[in-house]
């Protein structure tokens, strides 16, 4: 590095809000705190029991890398009002050849929830571009952190889907290895989310059926009970059920993420126990788009309570209502349904959805027979 000892050796990057500075001493015991901090361990590989001297050794293997030429890079964390560049996480770059690199990142408790680290990413992955005249920055992460690909998705990197098993599970390690999911940054790409993320916001219905629409969570799968619809009136992989429920979760949290599905836990207005699912989602583009589907499920026990009805008409109304007055700014809504679903019908039709299409034998039952599909839409005023 041009002949320059360490730390001199280490440019000092800042926007005004995050700056990135060289590793030092001082930094252990905060090093070791975030190293030994729940969520740290829950994502990444680092030793169990994390000690002063596993960050010692760490803070050599960062003076060695940064007096290479070739080797990776690491920066500090810290906010930059800060006059003592209080430790707050660690960001890296890790050339690859070939003007890729891939990074990595964490915060100490206390740097997050700042905003902190999509500040610092968009500076070493500038820093990469024009001084490394790198032309692509690399993201990976253990499917389910959704904490890092925020970061990711909000400096406008792609994701580019899920590797099954490829990272081993630190604290369990005969168990099966977790999924990853990747994604990238090119040097021509704007720093900018690419897709929208939003939580669901908490919705009522001013329809009979006493219902709530809220995010989901973990703990709602205490209210579910088996499936009972017929195969053909939705894909088994969307149904509410408890064994698979986690999976489930994860993986709408996860095209949310993306931007495709905006989903809600229908509850119950007294009690807060989920009654089942309301939704937006698309299956080309974003949610960003003028078009979207709308579907709903419920669970056996709370059926014929009007719940599907007043969920869907809440939904509908808020898809359709203009972003300037905070609804999602849908032109037109979608719908499909099996022609035997005569609940579900009813549901799109009490809302104001219109018939505009029809499929053929769309579905073969088991005894043979064959069901047409009916295709819903419904126009914002």
């Amino acid at each position: 590095m041009t002949g320059q000892s360490y730390p001199d050796c280490v440019p000092e990057l800042s926007d005004g809000v995050v700056l990135l500075r060289a590793h030092r001493p001082g930094d252990v015991d905060r090093i070791v705190e975030q190293c030994s901090d729940p969520e740290t361990t829950r994502w990444t590989t680092v030793p169990r029991p994390y000690s002063p001297g596993e960050a010692k050794a760490w803070l050599a293997l960062i003076e060695e890398s940064w007096l290479d030429d070739d080797g990776e890079r690491f920066w500090v964390v810290t906010d930059a009002d800060d006059p003592d560049g209080t430790y707050l996480g660690t960001i890296d770059l890790r050339p690859r050849g070939g003007g890729a690199a891939e990074t990595g990142f964490g915060l100490h408790p206390e740097g997050r929830g700042r905003g902190l680290m999509a500040g610092a990413l968009r500076l070493v992955s500038r820093w990469w571009f024009t001084e490394r005249a790198g032309v692509r920055v690399h993201w990976s992460a253990t499917r389910g952190n959704f904490a890092s690909w925020r970061v990711a998705w909000a400096c406008g990197f792609t994701h580019h889907g899920t590797v099954p098993q490829l990272v081993a599970d630190a604290d369990e390690p005969l168990s099966p290895a977790r999924d990853q999911w990747r994604a990238s940054l090119g040097a021509d790409d704007v720093m900018e989310p690419r897709a929208p993320w939003d939580d669901p916001p908490f919705l009522t219905s001013d329809d009979a059926g006493g219902i709530i629409m809220r995010p989901w969570r973990d703990e709602d799968v205490s209210a579910l009970e088996p499936r009972d619809q017929p195969a053909h009136h939705m894909p088994a992989r969307g149904v509410l059920d408890a064994d698979t429920f986690p999976e489930w979760l994860t993986t709408r949290r996860e095209r949310m993420s993306q931007g495709l599905v905006m989903s809600w836990c229908v509850a119950d207005a007294d009690s807060d126990v989920a009654l089942g699912e309301v939704l937006v989602f698309v299956t080309e583009g974003t949610l960003d788009d003028d078009t979207a589907e709308l579907g709903y499920q419920v669970l056996p026990s709370a059926r014929r309570r009007g719940v599907a009805t007043a969920a869907a008409t809440a939904l509908a109304r808020h898809a359709l209502l203009p972003t300037s007055v905070g609804g999602m700014g849908f032109r037109r809504l979608v719908a499909q349904t099996a022609e035997d679903n005569a609940g579900s019908n009813r549901v799109l039709d009490t809302v104001g959805f219109t018939i505009w299409g029809r499929e053929t034998a769309a579905d073969v039952l088991p005894d043979g027979a064959a069901v047409d599909a009916l295709h819903w839409e419904l126009l914002a005023e």
